[in-house]
């Protein structure tokens, strides 16, 4: 469900489905139980109501905020992690500019095919939930094969294969790094503290009364607004592949790298 709404809607309808929707959920909902309770419109359990939502209130904030600064965490981690990776790769393209030509031109070739395998395959794939661990391991395994057949003939050169090896090493570890974050999601029981929680504190406003029905649905919709646009922040960082907001290839095609880009 999360997975298709992030990769159906653009934020903006986003904002009105989940914001919008859970703010009329809880004016009709306090409406429809003031209307069947009337006695809730005197006020006289405001009190016992405030002592509620203080308690679940404090308790609910703390595990949302926690809960979004992990998921914005794990947000600003992939970026690094998908930019770690194509710094690797233009690392590895300018190391080996100091090889013979037919070596240099076999591996910048190879490391070309391996990085339009990761944005035109496998980033469609992250974006839909379904990531494929073993689309680009085939040109990978490539640039290890050419660089084990090549044995560097001067210091320079060696000292340019030892850094484009252990570069290459860094791509391995960053691309497995990726496809894990691409498929994890929050924790099943975070989700229920998390959804659970709005539906209870909703509830609790619902049994705020006042005899102005004003005053009541300013306070039912001001507090229905701010958890709606809590959880959208829940929804559109936990899956960083996904929606509007989510990981882009474009480092793969900047710098150095955009040169496989322009065939």
């Amino acid at each position: 469900m999360q997975l298709w709404l992030l990769n159906s809607f653009s934020t903006p309808v986003l904002v009105a489905i989940v914001v919008g929707g859970l703010t009329a959920l809880a004016l009709a909902g306090a409406l429809l139980l003031h209307r069947r309770f009337p006695s809730l419109e005197t006020g006289k359990y405001n009190d016992a109501v405030g002592m509620l939502l203080g308690v679940f209130g404090a308790i609910y904030g703390i595990v949302l905020a926690f809960v979004i600064v992990t998921l914005w965490t794990q947000l600003e981690t992939t970026e690094t992690v998908v930019a770690t990776e194509a710094t690797d790769v233009a690392q590895i393209v300018r190391d080996v500019r100091a090889f013979p030509p037919d070596r240099r031109d076999r591996i910048v070739a190879d490391l070309d095919a391996y990085v339009h395998t990761v944005v035109e395959y496998q980033w469609p794939r992250m974006r839909e939930g379904r990531a494929d661990h073993t689309a680009a391991t085939p040109r990978l395994d490539r640039v290890y094969a050419d660089l084990q057949a090549y044995e560097p003939r001067t210091a320079a050169q060696q000292a340019f294969y030892e850094k484009a090896l252990d570069g290459l090493d860094d791509i391995a570890a960053q691309r497995r790094a990726r496809l894990r974050q691409s498929s994890q999601q929050l924790p099943l029981l975070f989700q229920v503290l998390v959804f659970g929680g709005a539906l209870v504190v909703l509830a609790i406003i619902c049994l705020f009364g006042n005899r102005r029905k004003s005053v009541q649905i300013l306070f039912v919709g001001s507090v229905a607004v701010l958890i709606g646009f809590s959880l959208l922040l829940v929804i559109v960082l936990d899956l960083p592949f996904s929606g509007d907001l989510s990981v882009d290839p474009d480092p793969y095609r900047e710098g150095v790298l955009a040169a496989f880009w322009r065939k």
